[in-house]
């Protein structure tokens, strides 16, 4: 929400307007703020909100950059895996230590502002700290501890077989569940 001291009113006054606005005129006003037209599935609330949401952005500004860099981030995550569990990266502040043991021998790593300080020298990211440190390829958040492996499958396990009748009709049944509980998911069942 913006300050009260920096609000503009001639913009204030045209967001007081808009409950009032038709929607055939709600409809030209987006065309003329988006440069497209608008979703027909938008009814006029949700095209006053939308309208309300870029003219405001247009006067005090829109979302910070690293802010629109994670919420695309989280839209890509959700895109690729819809029923995936969504999770934000840490945050580490400024001035803030990672500490990592390695072969025996303690790393510490400074977070700064614009990079991480190791050694005397400056890095921008932590991956290349974390090659420095064990001369391979590493995710380093992850080798700081900041992330953990994601999807780790366990170790397959063969079935021991079911008593009675052959074991070819007994995995038809069981590809068979498999094939059920499958479209169960895809249809959220």
């Amino acid at each position: 929400m913006t300050n009260a001291k920096h609000r503009d009113p001639a913009v204030e006054a045209e967001l007081d307007r808009l409950p009032a606005v038709p929607i055939i005129q709600l409809r030209g006003r987006y065309r003329e703020l988006f440069r497209t037209d608008p979703p027909q599935a938008y009814g006029p609330d949700l095209l006053r909100r939308s309208i309300a949401q870029r003219i405001q952005e247009r006067a005090y500004g829109g979302l910070p950059r690293p802010v629109q860099r994670q919420l695309d981030q989280l839209i890509k995550s959700y895109a690729a895996k819809p029923t995936g569990k969504l999770v934000l990266p840490p945050r580490i502040k400024a001035g803030s230590t990672l500490v990592r043991q390695w072969k025996g021998k303690s790393y510490r790593v400074t977070v700064l502002a614009d990079g991480f300080a190791f050694d005397g020298q400056i890095y921008g990211n932590l991956s290349e700290v974390a090659q420095l440190i064990t001369g391979t390829r590493w995710n380093g958040p992850r080798f700081f501890g900041l992330r953990v492996k994601q999807d780790v499958k366990e170790p397959s396990v063969r079935k021991p077989p079911l008593g009675g009748g052959s074991d070819y009709r007994k995995r038809n049944v069981e590809l068979a569940e498999v094939k059920i509980r499958i479209k169960k998911r895809r249809h959220g069942l």
